[in-house]
């Protein structure tokens, strides 16, 4: 399906719905499922559609780690607890993935790679047919080299499948009672390290407690980025005001964190931004064979 959705109005929220409905009927020809589950907006519409089609076909299964906030794996217990929906928990240890560490420009390759390939160990494990993960449409425009793992694992993706956008999925969670509707996006904390500099327990939990104080202050959409010792703080535009209002306890708890000196990126939150480093032919190659996927 082409055409870029945006869930709003009656032809936008029409549009959505055959979507779901073409991703419910994929979901039902599968027979069994393992999601991927991270408590996000994605994996949380996507473990709740299968759940409602396929019942208890459809298990849950979320990595915890120290690149995972430990906030994220509450939540994710919290709602299949809630919901009744089986989840297997394992522990994932990234740092231990050879390259991993030295955060080279395919990272989220290696950990993908790994972090999958016990998913399909566990799927098999419990009888389930196929492991599922869910990017959407919006991801095919960003580098994310963990999507070629997931190629090459053979790893589903029925939200690209179903051609759906971000902005219909929060649609449809919100019809749908979920409160992630409009949760923040995340990623992993190893996406706050610029590529090259070494990623250690140490700084991936400096990282979790920044963005957990700057998430108590009741900034919305937000990251901080690591470089070396320096914190980059970014967050929306229209919350400049506000972090510059409580930049002296920002500082100091900031400090008491590891971190030395503490910016703000003028330009604001974006997603990806530690990309910006590398170089074009790169990141086409990697969009043009993620995106294959779909």
């Amino acid at each position: 399906m082409n055409g870029k959705g945006n869930g709003a109005g009656p032809s936008g929220e029409i549009l959505a719905h055959e979507k779901l409905a073409a991703l419910k009927d994929y979901i039902q020809g599968l027979g069994s499922v393992a999601v991927a589950f991270s408590s996000g907006v994605d994996s949380t519409f996507l473990l709740k559609v299968c759940h409602d089609v396929l019942g208890e076909r459809a298990v849950a299964v979320t990595a915890t780690s120290a690149a995972f906030p430990s906030r994220e794996s509450k939540e994710a217990d919290e709602f299949c607890r809630q919901s009744g929906i089986r989840q297997i928990v394992f522990e994932s240890d990234e740092l231990s993935v050879p390259g991993y560490s030295q955060n080279p420009a395919n990272r989220c390759y290696l950990c993908k790679k790994a972090l999958f390939s016990e998913m399909k160990d566990l799927a098999k494990k419990n009888g389930l047919n196929y492991v599922l993960e869910g990017s959407n449409m919006d991801d095919n425009g960003d580098y994310r080299p963990g999507l070629i793992a997931i190629k090459e694992l053979e790893i589903l993706s029925p939200l690209r499948h179903a051609g759906l956008y971000k902005s219909e999925i929060r649609a449809l969670s919100k019809e749908m009672g979920l409160p992630t509707w409009r949760k923040q996006s995340y990623a992993c904390l190893a996406s706050r390290f610029v590529y090259g500099e070494t990623i250690t327990r140490e700084k991936l939990s400096m990282v979790e407690k920044a963005e957990e104080l700057l998430i108590g202050m009741d900034f919305f959409q937000l990251r901080v980025r690591i470089h070396g010792n320096i914190a980059r703080i970014e967050v929306m535009p229209e919350e400049f005001g506000k972090l510059i209002a409580a930049r002296e306890e920002i500082v100091r708890r900031f400090k008491e964190f590891g971190f030395a000196y503490v910016t703000m990126d003028l330009q604001g939150y974006r997603t990806g931004s530690m990309n910006e480093t590398l170089d074009r032919t790169v990141l086409d190659k990697v969009k043009e064979e993620a995106n294959d996927n779909t």
